[in-house]
């Protein structure tokens, strides 16, 4: 492939190699794959990418088989069948071929929100990386590709959440958990009754700013929460960062609609994998490598940051966008990463610390 620069190939050649593969490996888990290509690619790290790549790769199916055409005329029938995943992609793949994809984006985007919660929020994370991607590079195919391979993920695992009771207006912290803590994310949603309401917001700049708030917020809180479920709580955060990231590319006025099915998503996240209490991250981690440690073997020494002298140093080293992922790249969890990029996104040292934390709480990638 002949490209501009060496990151627009890195990206776009990952892209062209996971789309030989399904949305979905071993019966029902989401393909992180292209979410963490292009967080590697953004973040400065297209060097690590085809590595890791060559490892995740290898757990993942081939592109499940084409059923029944798509059209505009019977794409009810079709919303939330997640048989027919190549059936919609390929129905997207002509919508954006025929006209642009911010107009494809600005119409389905209303259609699939109620359904933000499905697939346990990976649909909306995927499109929000796509998106990202778009509104960040070139316009290449691989990538116009990646956004209806994105939207057909959504539409076959379409959902929407039960009909909830409201409660009053409060951060995630009020947000009352599902009695049955176990289990997998259908059935802990399936108990969900009611949740607080959405933050208020007047207007398409106040919701940018409550989204960006609850971003932050949900970022933050695992800190002192994520030991309840380490890999599940992080959608907490990255589902509504996927949204804050697609608003620049949607009409003003989606963007309140687009808050609200925001919260709801961290909301249901929270409700099905909050623990029974708060810690901090120390008692968190007790018994846990040092902080200043590795998170995962090393192939060479430029592989990880070196240990820090005490956590305070780690953190202000960490601080840079660069080596904090970095040092998520070389832990290798998807959902790592996809958290250390969220962190960054928020920018701020709590978000810092809550990145380190994850990499000590889920376990590095073998």
């Amino acid at each position: 492939m002949t490209t501009q620069d060496g990151t627009t190939g890195t990206l776009d050649e990952a892209l062209e190699r996971l789309h030989r593969t399904g949305p979905e490996f071993q019966g029902y888990l989401s393909n992180h794959g292209p979410m963490v290509v292009e967080a590697l690619v953004r973040g400065g790290q297209a060097d690590r990418v085809h590595r890791w790549l060559d490892g995740y790769r290898r757990r993942l199916g081939e592109t499940p088989a084409r059923s029944r055409e798509v059209t505009p005329d019977n794409w009810r029938e079709a919303l939330g069948d997640p048989r027919r995943s190549t059936d919609w992609t390929d129905h997207f793949r002509r919508e954006i071929a025929a006209r642009p994809w911010r107009e494809v984006l600005a119409e389905w985007w209303p259609r699939l929100l109620p359904g933000i919660a499905a697939g346990a929020t990976h649909p909306v994370i995927r499109t929000g990386h796509a998106v990202h991607t778009l509104l960040g590079g070139p316009q290449t195919a691989p990538r116009t590709g990646e956004l209806a391979h994105a939207l057909g993920y959504w539409a076959a695992r379409f959902q929407p959440l039960p009909l909830l009771a409201v409660l009053p207006a409060g951060g995630l912290d009020a947000v009352p958990a599902v009695p049955r803590q176990e289990g997998g994310i259908s059935g802990r949603l399936a108990q969900l009754t009611a949740l607080p309401a959405a933050p208020d917001a007047d207007g398409p700049e106040k919701a940018r700013q409550r989204l960006t708030g609850l971003v932050t917020a949900a970022v933050h809180r695992y800190r002192t929460h994520g030991h309840g479920e380490p890999v599940m709580l992080v959608h907490a955060a990255t589902a509504p960062n996927a949204v804050l990231r697609t608003l620049p590319a949607l009409p003003r006025e989606l963007w309140p609609v687009s808050l609200a099915a925001a919260w709801s998503a961290a909301a249901a996240v929270t409700a099905a994998y909050t623990p029974p209490e708060a810690r901090p991250p120390a008692e968190a981690t007790r018994g846990a490598a040092d902080p200043g440690e590795p998170s995962a073997p090393a192939a060479d020494p430029g592989e990880l940051l070196a240990p820090a002298a005490d956590p305070g140093e780690l953190l202000a080293r960490a601080a840079d966008p660069g080596e904090l992922l970095a040092r998520a790249a070389a832990h290798g969890d998807d959902h790592a990463i996809k958290f250390a990029d969220t962190a960054l996104a928020v920018g701020d040292p709590a978000a810092t610390g809550a990145a380190l934390h994850a990499l000590r709480l889920i376990e590095p990638a073998g």
